[in-house]
């Protein structure tokens, strides 16, 4: 007769909660595949008193869901029935589709939608620098966001940098309440709903306080060296040619970095003027600089979006033949 065993287990960096699920649903489907195993749980230790088989094989299964949450930053119950079922769900879900970028806070895969993102995905890989220009709604910040995410659970950076002129568009920082913090914070609101949607809220809330995440106007990276991080600039139309000289050449050596804007909603005052079509102009043929032009086909939004972006193209189309 084989002898009983005892596995303890300690649940380093990872959430109770997040492993063992709400009202303890995803331990119950461990449970149920190990009926003879008696698995007991006290605050982030695990203890598992029952034959060595049992124990050795839930100990994988359990060391397996804690690789699954440290890889994709969540743990689905249907990801936890198909591992003790025998299934491979990270390999499976990673396996069916080239283009997948990462998995959400809810474990749904997160991948390129169009054409031009998918080489926004294939550029990023390949440059150190990408430009992604193109109109509202084609996924721009989006995309460059959940490359970054990749990046990060990769470990092949061990910072995300997010960043944005914060220019005004039609409303003054000075009339708005609160500390500089407050003031700034609503320019960079798209940039958190990106990081909101990708990673669960308590890791996202611990990686913005240990600073592995930092979403800061532009106006701050002055002075800074920008190493092992994956850096983002997003509206970049807002930012003038010293600021964008500025900021690219804080990059260090082991960095990455995408650029996002739309050349057609400058919200900038009329004394300044955008340094973006510069840089696109000055730094095109740089070798591992590449820029990737997403246009109104490349919209993921409501349907109505396409022609909006297509009227305003044909005005400011009229606009630049006139001048």
């Amino acid at each position: 007769m084989e002898k009983n065993s005892e596995i303890i287990l300690k649940l380093d960096g990872v959430e109770p909660l997040d492993l063992f699920g709400i009202n303890d649903a995803k331990l119950n489907v461990l449970k149920a595949a190990f009926p003879d195993l008696v698995i007991t749980t006290r605050g982030s230790i695990v203890k598992l008193s029952g034959n060595k088989k049992d124990s050795q094989n839930a100990k994988a299964k359990i060391e397996m869901m804690l690789r699954i949450i440290n890889k994709h930053d969540n743990l689905t119950l249907q990801a936890v029935q198909e591992l003790v079922g025998g299934g491979n769900p990270i390999q499976g879900k990673l396996g069916k589709n080239g283009k997948t970028i990462v998995h959400g806070r809810d474990g749904r895969v997160i991948k390129a939608k169009t054409k031009n993102q998918k080489r926004l995905v294939d550029s990023s890989t390949d440059n150190d620098i990408v430009f992604a220009i193109g109109p509202a709604g084609t996924g721009k910040t989006y995309v460059a966001v959940a490359m970054a995410v990749k990046a990060l659970r990769n470990r092949l950076v061990k910072k995300i940098i997010l960043t944005r002129p914060a220019v005004e568009a039609g409303e003054s920082l000075g009339f708005l309440p609160g500390d500089m913090k407050d003031k700034v914070d609503p320019y960079l609101r798209p940039l958190y709903d990106a990081l909101d949607d990708l990673i669960h809220p308590e890791r996202l809330k611990q990686f913005i306080t240990n600073r592995v995440i930092e979403v800061a106007p532009l106006a701050f990276m002055r002075g800074r060296t920008l190493d092992n991080a994956f850096v983002i600039l997003d509206e970049a139309q807002n930012a003038t040619s010293v600021q964008l000289k500025m900021f690219l050449t804080r990059l260090g050596p082991n960095a990455k970095c995408i650029v996002t804007g739309d050349l057609t909603q400058i919200d900038l005052p009329r004394n300044q003027y955008s340094g973006l079509g510069k840089a696109l102009d000055l730094l095109g043929g740089v070798k591992g600089i590449d820029i990737v032009r997403m246009s109104k086909d490349d919209v993921v939004r409501h349907r109505l979006v396409k022609k909006i972006i297509e009227a305003y193209e044909n005005e400011f189309k009229k606009r630049q033949e006139e001048e």
